[in-house]
């Protein structure tokens, strides 16, 4: 039940809609209180009374029934009990009765949301800056299937610029091609950082790699060839991380693939007459907007990122009929992002509306900044075998009985990498520290995926049992109730605000919650009503959390 909105529709307030009152409830500190309460000093100046008057006015006419227990005033505010009996009954039924599906709804039923995340660039490492991005789009994702979206996650690779031009010189000047299908991207990085090296020394080697794009870009079959094969070994190289990250995508059309989709939209700008010369480049004015010019074409004609990404817009529109298109891209392209969109709107694309940038901070080790140019960068692959190697380590510490230690490890050590980057709001910068990430006691991921493995261990121990509902409830066990009925709300927060952090919040308040319980409350020596009761309620919560970790990318031993 939606507590919140059934105590809204009981106060009637001139001046105040429902949902407006419904949005002023909350949780009080104290449980004593009550489980919601109302600030009635909004209302003085309505009713033209204190608040403190307000609430014992309103506490006198409202009823308590089978979902209401109590109603109370105190200082101003009014303090809702609710029936824990009730509470209790109604999510540990609905939670048995939907099983994984407790949370989903069908709200996006035949709406498309296409996320361009991760977005690699070709021949240059998958690091640690790498991470949010794909595991915050990896998440946003699956939120958005779980509540009936279709979700499209695109990879827009980074497969086009001058770069594969220096590639290409330095794999002529100082490759190895066995050595590069062995290495293949670390390899890659190696001559890329050595060509840097070398053009400092002798400038005349940027002309040399901006002489071989050029030839990727008019066709040259051995350029190509070698383009399309950096291409596929980084693909291999990335495939790896994202099986381990258990992030998918529907479409890997990179910037490359809209160089013949581009002329038609410059071809738009040209005919709205939006687009004026300024030093021979091609710009979009937007100083009207308080913003530095969209530039379309260099000088010399050749295209940029607005070019492509104008392009993506319309095709993805015009392929996927999309609701939205999110970019899940750092905030340090807030610019580039207001530019684009501005842009569309000057267009007058129907759907510049439905585009939006979800941004976020920056990931980062101890240790400070990191640059492909100078090859000092953090692959994100030898962070996540580190986090497993950790696991496998304070496994061996904690339960070196257990079996199938090594997968066990692998998925403890993805979990802290996942949880440890949304454990906090997205647009905050982070400091990605390994030891913290896989800690079991703190609030991390393989300390909710423990909790999840113990409901698992109370419910082997139990054998069969046939489910009960209702009790007596407990504070301990009202607490975890609570929680659960909580989850709906969650996702679909989560899905509106772009952040799955609530997610990763949700999933420790649901583990804290149940692991008070379990060392406050008997549940196999219980007696028999009591008992069957508790075992429903870890089911519960074993189901729940299963899926909140399952909607951010975490796998669930069924042991730990």
């Amino acid at each position: 039940m939606d507590y919140k909105s059934y105590i809204a529709e009981k106060i009637n307030i001139e001046g105040f809609t429902l949902d407006q009152i419904k949005n002023m409830l909350s949780v009080p500190p104290n449980r004593e209180m009550g489980d919601y309460a109302l600030p009635c000093f909004a209302f003085a100046k309505a009713l033209r009374k204190s608040p403190a008057i307000i609430a014992q006015d309103l506490a006198a006419v409202i009823p308590s029934d089978g979902v209401i227990e109590s109603v109370s005033a105190l200082s101003g505010y009014l303090n809702f009990k609710v029936s824990r009996k009730g509470v209790a009954g109604g999510v540990l039924s609905e939670i048995y009765e939907k099983g994984a599906s407790y949370g989903s709804s069908d709200e996006g039923a035949g709406k498309v949301i296409c996320i361009d995340y991760s977005s690699i660039n070709i021949a240059k490492p998958f690091h640690i800056g790498h991470l949010l991005t794909t595991v915050l789009g990896g998440a946003l994702y699956r939120t958005f299937n779980f509540l009936g979206y279709k979700a499209v996650g695109i990879n827009h690779l980074g497969d086009w610029g001058t770069q594969f031009g220096k590639l290409i010189s330095a794999y002529k000047r100082w490759g190895d091609k066995e050595a590069i299908e062995n290495g293949r991207v670390r390899e890659l990085m190696k001559i890329y950082v050595k060509f840097h090296e070398e053009a400092e020394k002798d400038p005349s080697l940027e002309d040399e790699a901006r002489g071989y794009f050029k030839k990727i870009e008019e066709g040259d079959a051995e350029c190509l060839a070698l383009f399309n094969w950096f291409r596929d070994l980084t693909l291999i190289d990335v495939e790896k991380i994202y099986k381990m990250l258990n992030v998918k995508f529907d479409s890997y059309a990179g910037e490359s693939f809209y160089n013949d989709k581009m002329q038609p939209v410059i071809d738009a700008l040209e005919e709205k007459g939006l687009l004026t010369e300024s030093e021979g480049a091609k710009v979009v004015n937007l100083e009207d907007y308080n913003m530095p010019p969209c530039l379309i074409l260099k000088a010399d004609g050749a295209t940029l990122y607005a070019t492509r990404d104008l392009a993506a817009a319309f095709y993805r529109k015009n392929h996927y009929d999309f609701y939205k298109c999110l970019y899940v891209v750092a905030y340090q392209q807030n610019l580039h992002f207001k530019q684009l969109f501005k842009v569309l709107e000057l267009m007058d694309a129907p759907f510049a509306g439905d585009m939006e940038h979800v941004a976020y901070g920056m990931v980062s080790l101890p240790g400070g900044a990191m640059s492909t140019r100078k090859g000092n960068v953090v692959f994100l692959e030898d962070v996540i075998a580190t986090c497993i190697e950790k696991s496998l380590a304070l496994i061996e510490e904690k339960n070196a009985a257990l079996e199938n230690k090594e997968e066990v490890a692998r998925m403890v050590g993805t979990a802290a990498v996942i949880f440890g980057a949304l454990s906090a709001s997205k647009i905050k910068d982070i400091v990605f520290d390994i030891n913290k990430v896989t800690n079991f006691d703190g609030e991390t991921g393989p300390y909710v995926q423990y909790t999840a493995a113990r409901c698992n261990s109370v419910l082997d121990k139990a054998g069969a049992y046939e489910p009960t509902f209702t009790a007596e409830v407990t504070d301990a066990e009202y607490e975890v109730c609570d929680v659960l009925s909580k989850f709906p709300e969650i996702v679909r927060s989560s899905a509106e605000k772009r952040e799955p952090f609530f997610i990763t919040r949700y999933a420790v308040d649901l583990a804290q919650a149940y692991n008070k319980f379990y060392f406050e409350c008997k549940i196999l020596d219980a007696e028999p009503a009591v008992r069957a009761f508790r075992l429903t309620l870890t089911q519960a919560t074993k189901t729940v959390l299963t899926t909140a970790l399952g909607l951010l990318g975490i796998e669930v031993p069924a042991k730990m």
